[in-house]
């Protein structure tokens, strides 16, 4: 298997590089492969990522069908012809074993979305005697206020603050960047924590310019912010399946609600496809209604 490793560690630095993608996003291109290599290991098939035919990638495919749902199908497959299409692009094959195969049909799977009472009451749970407290209410206003990915939060920096203007600067995905605006409540809060709460901890170095920091003075992890979110969920009682990206769905869904173009959220969530941005505008029947009888004219 070691001359998969040695593909794998090309293509990884292809993501990397060529196409800058982020480390989450690189690990979970290099499990989909991982997966297939497992399966070739328990058969005993010596293919190669070169060798590897279609039929062989079929097996697999129904392999895994029996153990995931369509929608992890969907993504293993769309890893894998990432992959395969890295090969021809460089040469290393002359077609893709991936060709025909189908992608499984899923229904957009859409995340639960906070009503503001809710985001409310989740802020309003948090433990404001404590320095971390302060730091937790801060990041839940910074994510739903500005629509922040959860990687976006946890990389901004003292620096990214751009207040004068009532823009901070973010560094989404593929290294792009985009200036999103802030309100007032929102930029009270950060100043409030960068000038007394966090010049309290003992920044580390490298770490100078991170805003939100753990205690130890060093970034804040993905995994905490899910944890610190799922926390405040229970302590509420909130019968919801909340991580940091329900509040990014939420500002968007809210801004759409309360008359926003889609253009506009596009751009503030930067998605580069307007079809992307369509995805978080899940308004049920009830709202669609009332915009009818509220502006057309022959209602």
């Amino acid at each position: 298997m070691s001359v998969w490793k040695t593909y794998i560690k090309e293509y990884q630095l292809y993501l990397k590089l060529e196409r800058g993608l982020s480390e989450n996003t690189i690990e979970n291109y290099s499990f989909d492969i991982e997966k297939l290599m497992l399966f070739l290991d328990q058969h005993q098939n010596s293919e190669s990522p070169v060798t590897i035919t279609e039929e062989t990638i079929q097996q697999f495919i129904y392999d895994i069908a029996s153990k995931v749902n369509a929608r992890s199908q969907s993504r293993i497959i769309s890893g894998l012809k990432s992959f395969f299409n890295y090969l021809v692009f460089e040469d290393y094959r002359q077609d893709t074993p991936m060709e025909l195969i189908e992608v499984p049909k899923t229904g957009r799977k859409l995340p639960d979305t906070l009503s503001v009472a809710e985001i409310d009451a989740l802020i309003h749970a948090i433990d404001l005697s404590t320095l971390e407290g302060e730091r937790n209410r801060t990041i839940l206003e910074t994510l739903y206020s500005c629509g922040l990915r959860v990687s976006e939060l946890v990389n901004l920096k003292v620096s990214d603050l751009f207040f004068e203007e009532g823009f901070i600067k973010i560094t989404g995905k593929g290294n792009k960047q985009r200036f999103v605006p802030i309100g007032t409540t929102t930029e009270k809060y950060i100043a409030i924590y960068k000038n007394q709460i966090r010049n309290q901890v003992q920044v580390q170095k490298g770490y100078e310019d991170t805003l939100f920091l753990n205690r130890r003075g060093k970034q804040l992890t993905r995994a905490m912010i899910f944890t610190i979110i799922k926390d405040l969920a229970v302590k509420i009682n909130l019968n919801k399946v909340i991580s940091p990206h329900t509040f990014r769905h939420s500002f968007a869904t809210h801004l759409l609600e309360n008359g926003a173009d889609l253009r506009s959220i596009q751009l503030m969530l930067g998605h580069e496809s307007i079809t992307t941005t369509e995805v978080y505008m899940h308004l049920d029947r009830k709202f669609l209604a009332e915009v009818l009888q509220n502006y057309h004219p022959r209602t």
